[in-house]
């Protein structure tokens, strides 16, 4: 890998971590934000409150792909997305100033999730474009999530402990901030070599006089066997999004642990901060061993400690947990990703890393809902119970068919490694 390589990737693994600090952010003050812009105190309302971003993501994450493959460029859409993500998040601060309630606080999440997914969407695709081995890319860009992620519950709970408005400003302050090193990406350089080698373009992603919108997303879903990685990134986000809301409360809770907001933000990172420092390693790791076994393998383990996470009996054991939670999702993320790249043609990679994301998205949209509705009903032992046994059913039921399309190394070596 060149040296320019080695700066782009450097570069838009900083966007993608400034994405998901600024999203992870709210997170660990959801339970009293809800409350300041006019929703009753509750679970309920912190779960529409992801919901309503989360549900942009799933109906724009392919819109972005797709159009910045028809389009030729994923840079003016970067920098477009996250400026507008910025901005909403400061149309959502301003709402009880104005005197609006909750609906239209939910309205602009919507809009702010419609901006924010494509920065973050294009920002991966990006990566999966450079050389370097698959697994490596996808490598760093789950460093970037699980950084982000790790960062945002701690400096969001501490901000959240202090005023309830601040973790929305840092976050609108970030987003900017990833808009601005977005657009100091040369994408020309970046992309032009695989565009050459898949279709002899010159200049970008694709060419849009020769590969439209329903082309492009027409060749990600009809890709074999692209269903198997969406369905793992589904299922994997459903438990990622169940501990962004669930894992909150279960840890404010007075009647579990009785954590601050700090607190819990702290105890989210200790899952989050493994899953970035192994995701690079685990991700080179897949692309010599192959992709089965760090999916497989490491979704099976994963169902199991969220179980533990909701049965634990103190808080130490609890905690530890969260960071086996953390190894396991860092085995198996950027392995996931990176069979999206191994399948995909170059041409169709921006539509089909946008599929990955709307089923990612769903995902989170799932754990949301059967989240925060199995807590209402059932407790939190339960609904812990429920969402680690849908992580070790999918696993089990798809075991066969990763190991029909990725057995081993050999799919690596005949798809390239050079991304």
């Amino acid at each position: 890998m060149s040296d320019d390589d080695r700066g782009t990737r450097r570069r838009l693994g900083a966007v993608v971590l400034a994405v998901l600090i600024s999203q992870v952010l709210l997170y660990p003050g959801v339970p009293d934000l809800v409350v300041a812009l006019g929703a009753p105190a509750g679970i309920d309302a912190g779960m529409w409150f992801l919901v309503a971003e989360f549900g942009a993501f799933v109906s724009f994450a392919v819109v972005w792909g797709a159009a910045s493959d028809a389009l030729g460029r994923r840079v003016p859409l970067v920098v477009a997305g996250a400026f507008g993500g910025a901005a909403s998040y400061v149309a959502l601060a301003a709402i009880p100033d104005l005197g609006f309630g909750f609906r239209v606080a939910l309205a602009v999440r919507v809009v702010g999730g419609a901006l924010t997914i494509g920065a973050f969407s294009l920002a991966i695709t990006m990566l999966m474009d450079l050389r370097g081995g698959n697994g490596r890319n996808m490598g760093a860009a789950g460093v970037a999530i699980g950084l982000g992620a790790a960062v945002g519950s701690v400096v969001g709970g501490a901000l959240a402990d202090a005023n309830t408005f601040y973790p929305v400003y840092a976050a609108a302050g970030v987003l900017a901030g990833a808009g601005i090193l977005a657009a100091t990406v040369d994408e020309r350089d970046q992309l032009s070599r695989d565009d050459n080698a898949a279709s002899g373009g010159a200049d970008g992603v694709g060419d849009a006089d020769d590969v439209g919108f329903s082309e492009v997303l027409g060749r990600a879903r009809s890709t074999r066997g692209i269903l198997v990685p969406l369905a793992f990134g589904f299922v994997d986000r459903l438990t990622a999004g169940f501990f962004a809301l669930v894992g909150v409360y279960y840890f404010q809770d007075p009647e579990t642990f009785g954590l601050s907001a700090a607190g819990a933000g702290a105890t989210l990172a200790l899952f989050f901060v493994p899953f970035a420092l192994l995701q690079a390693p685990f991700g080179a790791l897949s692309d010599r061993i192959g992709r089965f076994v760090p999916i497989v393998a490491g979704s099976l383990a994963y169902g199991v400690v969220t179980i533990g996470v909701g049965v634990a009996p103190i808080y130490p054991l609890a905690a530890g947990l969260m960071v086996l939670v953390g190894v396991c999702g860092a085995l198996m993320a950027p392995a996931t990703m990176a069979l999206v790249t191994d399948l995909v043609e170059p041409e169709a990679r921006g539509a089909a890393m946008g599929l990955f994301n709307v089923f990612g998205s769903l995902g989170f949209l799932t754990g949301f809902l059967v989240g925060g509705g199995a807590t209402d009903a059932f407790g939190y032992a339960p609904a812990f119970l429920a969402v680690g046994g849908l992580e070790l059913g999918v696993a089990i039921a798809l075991l066969p068919a990763v190991r029909a399309i990725a057995p081993d190394g050999g799919m690596i070596a005949r798809f390239g490694t050079d991304g």
